[in-house]
């Protein structure tokens, strides 16, 4: 029997602080080689469909599969990405999960993976922001969507926050955020003019766009600030410029040969040598070493992280029941 697991389903299940246990652990595990983790190919989709421009794609489709040593289970998450959905009303990113047994293959579940996309990826700036930042942390965040909410989340879960400055140019998804994190979390939630306002006197930067060119200024940073990029993950893509990463005195990456290849890198003078696993930060093979330093911390995702999480939540539908089994 596969279990059919709903986006509800899985926001039922899904605990932030376990979450962030479950890809630390996946990470350290990606960090020592104990895991199978392919070349993900991602792939345009969407020609022909629009009659008024029929050579340009429409969006971006991706297959990430992925074992962990000694896991129960392999995952192979599929993923659109779709940046006119804005426009819509729609979701910019929609995923599903599969799951099967390591031992037999047999397929155990089938899940909504957007939600779990969006926590795993928040661990990041969650286990960054532990890991480097002095407490209490002043958080800027550029960007309003999905992603920048749940970067509030896990962060203000991992580490002590006094306060969270969020910046987006779309007025309305901004307002939107403001109210929905107002009523989830017990922290000041105050909004911006500009990227530059927004970075100003934090102590934590997180940038989760769409962006295909930087979204501020190195020169504003403070001296100490963190900062986490979490929206480029091809070469057209960029969110930090050239100062940023090069006035950085470490630059972290979950998956470094995949970081070397986004704009934030290519538009830098930086390649994959420069770049430190993240999972040196969790073992302590590297960390901050000055309270002036400022540190980048770079993330693509990785398909590990999804397999992690995803058999977390699959262990738990089943404890407690929750979701619809069928015979596929």
């Amino acid at each position: 029997m596969t279990r059919i697991i709903s986006g509800a389903d899985v926001r039922d299940l899904l605990e932030l602080a376990d979450v962030l246990s479950v890809v630390e652990d996946a990470l350290l595990k990606q960090g020592r080689g104990e895991v199978e983790r392919p070349e993900r190919p991602h792939f345009p989709v969407g020609q022909q469909l629009d009659a008024t421009n029929p050579d340009k794609p429409l969006g971006t489709g991706l297959v990430m599969p992925a074992y962990i040593h000694g896991s129960e289970y392999f995952a192979t998450k599929l993923v659109s990405v779709h940046p006119e959905n804005k426009r819509r009303g729609l979701p910019t990113i929609h995923a599903q999960i599969a799951v099967n047994e390591a031992e037999t293959g047999l397929p155990v579940a089938y899940m909504d993976g957007s939600t779990i996309t969006a926590a795993r990826t928040s661990c990041i700036g969650g286990l960054a922001a532990r890991e480097l930042c002095n407490e209490p942390i002043s958080l800027a965040v550029i960007g309003a969507g999905t992603q920048s909410r749940w970067q509030i989340r896990a962060v203000t879960t991992a580490a002590n926050v006094e306060s969270v400055t969020l910046y987006d140019h779309n007025p309305p998804m901004l307002a939107e955020a403001v109210r929905e994190l107002d009523a989830e979390l017990d922290v000041p939630i105050e909004t911006a003019e500009s990227p530059e306002d927004a970075i100003s006197g934090a102590t934590l930067v997180i940038t989760a766009t769409t962006s295909t060119e930087p979204v501020f200024s190195g020169d504003h940073l403070a001296p100490g600030t963190t900062v986490v990029g979490i929206g480029a993950y091809t070469g057209e893509m960029q969110e930090l410029d050239a100062q940023t990463i090069e006035g950085a005195s470490k630059v972290f990456a979950d998956v470094p040969e995949e970081v070397a290849e986004i704009g934030d890198i290519l538009e830098s003078s930086l390649s994959e040598d420069d770049l430190i696993p993240f999972s040196d930060l969790l073992t302590g093979n590297a960390m901050r070493e000055t309270a002036e330093e400022r540190i980048v911390v770079e993330s693509v995702g990785s398909a590990v992280m999804d397999a992690a999480v995803a058999g977390h939540i699959y262990d738990r539908a089943v404890t407690e029941s929750v979701g619809s089994e069928l015979t596929l």
